[in-house]
Order: structure tokens, then sequence, then C-alpha cells
């Protein structure tokens, strides 16, 4: 396991007209790339079917039998394949995008024993607040959160030409990514030892 690279999806969470969420998911899917230890896919939610309503039963109960959209195949192949996530995500009135949630709710087992970071950025909070939801949200799928995160506050005078100005954010990136990695090598074998008893 130790050199076996772990399919990592970075999730581009905002799908709000000019969003800056695939500038940054760009850098982040490049660092994942260059960390060496992760096949990376990034999925962006504007690209996706990913309505509001929901079906009456729980995607926990329904299984492979849920009834989703034909246009969140590629999102359910990608979340379902994957070891470890990404999520990059701006702070919207102190949350996280409507987007976000809802392509959230409309899966269960696919975030299940299964290591999710955030990458985050707004205004002088950097996307943090979005962050504390998020974690709340993903925890309650068994999702299991890494502690160390990026966020980028005030990013419109932070970054430039597709990348942050802060020399040390690489550096907080490959923290990240290390961490993550961990965490996706120890629940790979988990889950291909035991069921998770979700």
């Amino acid at each position: 396991m130790e050199n076996e690279k772990h399919k990592l999806v970075v999730i581009v969470g905002s799908v709000r007209e000019g969003r800056f969420g695939p500038v940054v998911a760009s850098w982040v899917a490049e660092q994942a790339a260059a960390h060496g230890g992760f096949e990376v896919e990034v999925v962006d939610l504007a690209e996706i079917d990913v309505p509001l309503s929901l079906p009456a039963v729980s995607p926990k109960y329904a299984g492979d039998d849920y009834p989703r959209p034909a246009g969140m195949e590629s999102l359910t192949s990608a979340l379902e394949a994957a070891d470890a996530f990404i999520v990059v995500t701006p702070e919207y009135n102190h949350s996280y995008p409507a987007s976000l949630k809802a392509a959230i709710d409309w899966h269960f087992t696919q975030w299940t024993a299964k290591p999710v970071a955030f990458v985050s950025y707004g205004g002088a909070a950097g996307g943090r607040h979005a962050v504390l939801h998020l974690e709340n949200v993903l925890t309650e799928l068994h999702a299991v959160t890494v502690r160390d995160g990026l966020a980028f506050p005030n990013y419109f005078t932070a970054w430039q030409d597709g990348r942050p100005l802060d020399p040390e954010a690489a550096g907080y990136a490959k923290t990240l990514l290390e961490q993550l990695s961990w965490w996706a090598a120890a629940l790979h074998t988990a889950r291909q030892t035991a069921p998770y008893p979700a």
C-alpha cells in the first residue's frame, strides 16, 4: 500500500456566476498531483445536474436503488470510486453554497469511512465558517474530516495569475495532503478488511 496512489476527488463547490472556485481547485489539484500520492480528479458541480428536490427515501437506506437523475451519474461514480476528497468552498452568508449541500445530500455511502479535507476562500474569515458547517454535516455521514485545511482570506487580493501570493501556501497544502494521504491509506485498508458499521 505504501507506493499505491489513492483516488482523490477535488470538488468545486460553488456554481455562482463569476465564481473563483475553479481557480482555487486547479491550484489545489496541481499541488495534489505534485505530492505524488494521489490520482487526482476535479469535479465541478456547475457541470452536473444537482437538483435541490430530493426523493422521499434516504440514500442511506435505498442504497444502489436510490433514484438519482441521469445527469448526476458522473458525480456519483466519482464519489463512489474516491478514496479521499478535497472540498473547495467559498463562504456565502457565513456558510457554504446550496449546490454543495445538495450534492452531499444526494449521497450517503459514497462518503462513508473516507477522509475529507477543506480548502476555503472568502472575505476576512477566509471561508472558515463554511468549513465548520461542512465538518458537522460530513461527520454525520461517517466521513473523517482532516484537521489541517487551507483558508484564503480576502482571496480577491491574495491571488495573482492563478496562484496564491502567500509563499507559505504550498507548505500548508503539503501538510493537508500528507494528512489526507495517511487517512486515505488507513481507511482504504480498513474498508477492505471489514465493512464499516454504519
